[in-house]
Formats: C-alpha cells, structure tokens, sequence
C-alpha cells in the first residue's frame, strides 16, 4: 500500500502537469492505499486544488528557487504540506511530520530536509507571509488571473459570490423519479432516517441534502427511485417540451443523468438516443439507465460529425449538452483553477459552435434543440447562440419565461449558488414548421 500523502502528491503532480484531472487521475490512486485512508486522500487532493492558486503563491515566497520540472512530485507534497496546516484539523506536528515521512518514498534523500524546513518556516512567518500577499488580486481571489479577469468582465456585480462559491464544498441534492415516488413522501422516508434535507426552490424533483452521503445507503436508490444530480442540470428536461412518442436524441449524454431524467418526465417518450464520444463514460450512461429501469439507444460517436453514427431519422427533439469550461463546477471539479487557460475559452467555444452546426440538420421541422452548458462564460454561452443564429436561417430563438437563472440577449444564465444549484447556462432553439 501507498503512504496516503505519497499519494496524494502524485495525484496533484500529475494534474499540475496537464497530464490527467481529479475525475481521472484519483480513481487509481485510491485503490493503491488503505481503505482506511481513502477518505483523507480525496480530500487531501481536492482541498490542494481548491486552494492551489494560493498554496502556489505561498510556496512561490517560501522556496528559494523554483522546483525543476522533474520534482513535481516533491512540489506537490509542499502544497499539500501547506494546505493541510492552513485548512484542515490535522495537528501541526502530524500534519508536517506525516507529510516528511511521505517524502522518503520518491527516493530523493534533499526532499526531505527541504518540506520539513519550509513548513516549519510556514508555520512560523505565516502572519508576515500573508500580510506580503495583502495586495495581491490573485492571492486573494484564490482563482488564477485570467479567470479573474473573465468573471471580472463577465460578471462584475456577482464577482464576489461567485468567488466565494467557487470555493465552497458542493451541496448534495438529490432528483427524486416521480414515476416511482413523490417528492413529499420521499421526503418523509428521509426524515424518518434523520437525514436533514429541504426541497430545492427551481426544480419541482429536487431535494438538497444537508450532508452528502453515500447514495447507496438512501432508501430507493438501487431500485431507481432517486439519483444524484444537481438542480441545474435538472432544468434541462423540462426545457424540452416532452410529448409521447418523440424522438429524442441526447448529444453529449454521459453519465447519463439527463436522458433518465427525460425518461421520469416522460414515460411515454417514442424513443430516445444517448450520444457520446467516450466508450467508457457511456457505460455509465448504461448502468444509471439500468438501475432506472429505462432503456436509451446508445451510440458512441463524435457529436460534430454525425454521419459516422446518425441513422438519418430527424429527430424532434435534441439536448446538447455541450463540452464546455465548466467554469460553473469549480467547487465539484476544483482542478479547473489548474487545468484551464484563457485560450481553451475560444477553442471550446469554437467546438461547440461546430457542433451546434452539425446538429442542426437532424432536427426535425417544429423541432426542439435546448443548448445547455455547465460555464458562466459568455463566450460560451449567449455569444454561442447569437453566433449561430447569424448562420441559420431556420432558426427562433425561444425567450425562457422561468423563475431562474439571469436573462441573456440569447438563453438564461444560472450563476452558482452558495447552497443552491451550480453554474449553468440554457438556450432554447425552435426549427419553424414549413408552410405549404
């Protein structure tokens, strides 16, 4: 087995050099240490990533030189030492001696000597450290200079809060499928297990939880009668206007929690389609239907270029979801304050207008697209849309008469919440029926 810390450092090491993310990377280190130890290494990793825009100023004041780039591993475990002394319970003296310890697996005999003088020293000039950084945007904001500048620009009034969230822990709400049970009685099972929970004010299938749990030891959840998804992402069914006997294709499906959700809002859909480009992620679209009870067609297959997986049957109606920043996720995938830059704004927004295109064709007249993204980025979001409808001719823009999210010149645009729903964006796009 793997010391925890050692663990955690190469999990941090590897996002630190673009070569994998938490939802990636983690999954194999958790099974390289103890049992025992599982819960601490998430929440080493996802801690240090949460506040590694500040971890790395601090570290950058504490060190001499900077670390070559074939320490990392080392570089890492200093974040970690310093996150854990500025963040978690963890003793001082475990906290550094733990994490010194960790430093004698990598073989480098200098690590050693060098985390557990830069800790101490942490420890001791902490206060003048942090009045150095008083002044410093970036340390402060906890979030690097150009997504400071992008949500500066974007959303100057809501620039607080949304800093502030971003560094939160995620709420954990639940969506209730009210085709095997209301959400009042669901409720009500809840309470009797003395799980504190309230109903979420958007979504009519919603329930936040007030600790998250693990899923599979709610009432129902292996016999389909909830799923995990946030509030946001629930909104998406019901943009889509379900009737029975619709062909529904869902684009960029995995994990698969909106195309059940299509299926809980309308039983008596004709038949839905589950897209994606990931062979592995649609297994999962696989087993959440499964336990659902429900059955998609699933195709593996790259949304910009249908006529590898289309069958040529238009659809009447299409979510797409689209690959995005997920710049309204920082708090569930806080490795995005290391993993983005500004340029992957404008190749993404690119994409999804490609993909935007190629969809557009497969829809049927009288048809219903709904565009959605997990970004607060403008840029790719209402300036997709308007982009697009500068291209299409057939193409109405819906105005959404909602209770949520901020209306855009194109869509609303939900805006994450503390102990609410996360960051999203929806625009509803309706092909008009031809006139004879």
């Amino acid at each position: 087995m793997v010391q925890v810390r050692a663990a955690a450092a190469q999990v941090i090491s590897r996002i630190l050099r673009q070569q994998g993310s938490l939802s990636s990377v983690l999954p194999v280190w958790q099974s390289q240490v103890r049992e025992a130890d599982r819960a601490l290494l998430q929440e080493l990793c996802f801690g240090c990533m949460r506040w590694y825009p500040q971890l790395q100023r601090l570290s950058g004041l504490l060190l001499e030189k900077p670390m070559r780039a074939k320490d990392s591993d080392v570089h890492a475990l200093l974040l970690l030492g310093i996150y854990q002394l500025m963040h978690t319970r963890i003793p001082d003296h475990a906290a550094i001696g733990e994490t010194v310890e960790a430093a004698r697996s990598f073989k480098k005999p200098w690590a050693t000597g060098l985390i557990n003088g830069v800790l101490r020293r942490f420890q001791r000039e902490r206060e003048d450290l942090e009045t150095r950084l008083a002044n410093d945007h970036h340390y402060q904001s906890n979030h690097p200079e150009w997504l400071l500048s992008a949500f500066q620009r974007a959303w100057p009034q809501q620039l607080a809060s949304i800093l502030q969230v971003n560094d939160q822990h995620p709420p954990f709400t639940l969506r209730v499928n009210r085709q095997h049970i209301d959400r009042d009685h669901y409720l009500h099972h809840l309470t009797l297990q003395e799980i504190a929970a309230v109903v979420t004010p958007f979504s009519d299938d919603g329930i936040r939880l007030e600790r998250p749990v693990d899923p599979r030891t709610l009432p129902g959840f292996a016999a389909g009668d909830i799923s995990v998804q946030d509030e946001a992402a629930q909104l998406a069914a019901g943009l889509l206007q379900l009737q029975p006997g619709l062909r529904v294709l869902d684009a960029c499906a995995a994990p698969g929690g909106k195309t059940g959700h299509i299926f809980e809002q309308q039983p008596d859909i004709g038949e839905v389609t589950a897209l994606d480009s990931d062979e592995r992620r649609l297994q999962r679209v696989t087993e959440n239907l499964q336990r659902l009870g429900v059955e998609a067609t699933l195709k593996c297959g790259d949304a910009s270029q249908p006529d590898s997986w289309w069958d040529g049957q238009l659809f009447d109606r299409i979510l797409l979801d689209a690959p995005c920043s997920a710049t309204g996720i920082i708090r569930r995938h806080p490795d995005i304050k290391a993993l983005r830059t500004a340029d992957d704004i404008a190749r993404l927004a690119a994409l999804q207008g490609k993909i935007l295109d190629a969809l557009w064709p497969l829809l049927a007249d009288d048809g219903v697209l709904v565009y959605a993204t997990c970004s607060i980025m403008p840029d790719e979001n209402t300036r997709v849309v308007e982009a697009f409808l500068q291209r299409q001719p057939d193409v109405v823009c819906d105005r959404l008469d909602v209770a949520w999210g901020l209306e855009q010149p194109c869509g609303r645009q939900l805006l994450p919440q503390s102990e609410g729903h996360d960051g999203f964006y929806y625009a509803r796009l309706r092909k008009p029926a031809k006139t004879a």
